[in-house]
């Protein structure tokens, strides 16, 4: 049922971009900021307001950042030897990122 709603959705937005309807709109090329954190477990909340008031980033964030650091790296990388390392980092990130999701994922 989601994927119809999607698909629909979809060809609305598509309709709309090819009749110039999303053109000039407010904010337009500026992040979008997400105040109300409906992505976040309720229990997590607050523990994320305070970080995000501290300037902090959660760890699972810094580690999927960190991944994507490194995945670039090796894609960029020339020198077999350094690209192993880099891999190695990259498993070794991996797994962390993997113990805190299942973590999260046994509390719920």
């Amino acid at each position: 049922m989601r994927d119809i709603f999607a698909k629909i959705a979809d060809a609305k937005i598509r309709e709309a971009i090819e009749k110039g309807e999303l053109k000039n709109l407010p904010g337009a090329g500026k992040p979008v900021i997400i105040e109300d954190m409906l992505f976040v477990p309720e229990e997590d909340r607050l523990a994320y307001i305070v970080l995000k008031n501290s300037g902090l980033t959660p760890d699972e964030v810094a580690l999927k950042k960190e991944m994507d650091l490194l995945r670039k790296s090796i894609a960029e990388c020339p020198d077999g030897e350094k690209k192993e390392l880099l891999k190695k980092k990259l498993r070794e990130t991996s797994i962390r990122y993997q113990i805190i999701m299942e973590k999260r994922a046994r509390r719920r």
